[in-house]
Parts: structure tokens; C-alpha cells; sequence
């Protein structure tokens, strides 16, 4: 059932691409074709949108997740107490992967070259895509999550390649380049010893 609604989400993503290019800022689209076209940094335009689709996409999340714990703690759905408990839970981990997300990109836009802070957001993500498709197997969540786990799924490819892969290759290259090689130590030339002088015999007196 996951899989038919990445699928969909994916055909209206695609669908919607002409109206995409007309916008100014940068789309998700533009970011999963990138990496097999550029090897290039990101722009500060296409540095700054990318940034700002994954603060959308947390943001929609943590709305859906509101309104789940809201609607578990009423008992507007029927779930059995252990169940309602693990749910909850779930919610409340993922909650707090996506304030951990958010402040990796607050370092992101202040520190673009941090790699840590790229990885660690990676991982935020993923975590969340987990949790959102546990959800999705569950009938009664399934309106309040939606296609939000394949969208940030989708998310989590340019924020690996872009933000910490590329960076990271980059930064190799240079330091290679900056490699000081130790300087050969020359060692003085050898002097060659004169040849030793034969004795001549000593003359003996007649």
C-alpha cells in the first residue's frame, strides 16, 4: 500500500513540472536530477531553497503529528492502550527528530560547509521516513499521513549527495593538492681518499 502511494505521488510530482518551472526558487525535482548532471557546489539560491523545502516538508510533518497525538489522547480513534501507548511514543520520538532536524539546518544556513550537520540531518530524516510509514500501515492514520513519508524520502537524496557527499569529495581533492611533500634530504658527496703511496725499498749500502 506504501509503495502504490510513493508511485502516485511520484506521477503528480511529475505531472506538476511545467508549473515547477515556472517558479523562481528551486524544487525538489531540480535537486534529484542534479547529482548526475553537476559536480559543482550549490549556488547560494540553490543552497538557500533546498533548505527551505526540507523546513516545509518538517513542518508538515510535525502539523500531521499534532493532530495524530491529538486524536490518539481523545480516543477519536480506537486503538487498544499498549497500542495507543507505542503510538504515542512514536510520535513523540519523531517530534523530537524534527526539532534535531530543524537545528542542523539552522547550522547548515549558518555553517554551508558542515558536514556533520548534513549527516546528522540525514539521519533525522530517515528516521522520520520510518516512523511515517509505520503509520501508514495503520488504516486509522493513514488521512493524517498521507504521502508525507515517500515526499521526504524524496528529500533525503540531494540532502545526502548536495549537502555532505559532494562537500566531502571536494574537500579531499584539496587537501590532496595542498599535500606538502617533506623535502629530500640531500646528503653531501662522498670524498674519495687518496690512493695509498707504496713504499719503495730502502737502498742497501754496498
Amino acid at each position: 500500500m506504501a509503495k502504490v502511494r510513493k508511485i502516485l505521488f511520484l506521477i503528480v510530482l511529475l505531472l506538476n513540472l511545467p508549473c515547477l518551472g515556472l517558479a523562481e526558487e528551486y524544487q525538489l525535482q531540480y535537486f534529484l536530477s542534479r547529482p548526475s548532471s553537476k559536480t559543482n557546489d550549490l549556488s547560494n539560491q540553490e543552497r538557500t531553497d533546498l533548505l527551505r523545502g526540507i523546513e516545509e516538508s518538517l513542518q508538515r510533518v510535525q502539523q500531521s503529528h499534532v493532530r495524530l497525538i491529538s486524536v490518539i489522547q481523545s480516543g477519536e480513534v480506537e486503538l487498544r492502550y499498549q497500542e495507543g501507548k507505542l503510538w504515542m511514543s512514536k510520535a513523540e520520538e519523531d517530534l523530537k527528530s524534527i526539532e534535531s532536524g530543524r537545528q542542523q539546518v539552522k547550522l547548515l544556513k549558518e555553517k554551508p560547509g558542515d558536514l556533520v550537520a548534513a549527516v546528522v540531518l540525514y539521519k533525522f530524516l530517515k528516521d522520520l521516513v520510518f516512523n511515517l510509514s509505520a503509520f501508514n500501515t495503520e488504516p486509522s492514520f493513514t488521512s493524517f499521513v498521507g504521502d508525507l513519508a515517500p515526499e521526504l524520502m524524496l528529500w533525503t537524496e540531494p540532502v545526502f549527495y548536495q549537502l555532505y557527499l559532494l562537500p566531502l569529495s571536494q574537500a579531499k581533492n584539496i587537501e590532496k593538492k595542498t599535500e606538502v611533500k617533506p623535502p629530500v634530504e640531500m646528503k653531501p658527496p662522498k670524498q674519495e681518499k687518496p690512493p695509498k703511496q707504496e713504499k719503495k725499498p730502502a737502498l742497501k749500502s754496498k
